[in-house]
C-alpha cells in the first residue's frame, strides 16, 4: 500500500462510521471501474484500434474536433 493511501485511510478512519461506509462504497466502485477500463482495453484488438485511429483521423482532417482548450480552458481564463 502506498503511502499516500495509508494516509487516506488514516483520515478516514477519524470518521463517523457512516461516512467511512459511504467512502468505502466510493472507493470500492473507483476500483471496479478501474478493473472493468482495464479489461476492455486489454481486450481491444489492433483492428479496433486501427478503426478508432481512422475515425478520429476523419473528424480532425472534416474539422469536427476542437482545440482542447477550447473543451478544457487552462486554469484562470475566463469563461
Amino acid at each position: 500500500m502506498t503511502t499516500l493511501l495509508q494516509r487516506a485511510l488514516a483520515e478516514v478512519e477519524k470518521l463517523p462510521a457512516e461516512d467511512q461506509d459511504a467512502i468505502a462504497s466510493r472507493l470500492l466502485a473507483e476500483v471496479e471501474d478501474e478493473r472493468a477500463w482495464a479489461a476492455r482495453f486489454a481486450a481491444t484488438t489492433e483492428e479496433q484500434w486501427d478503426r478508432i485511429v481512422a475515425d478520429v483521423r476523419r473528424d480532425v482532417a472534416t474539422g469536427r474536433t476542437h482545440p482542447l482548450d477550447e473543451v478544457f480552458p487552462p486554469e484562470g481564463t475566463p469563461k
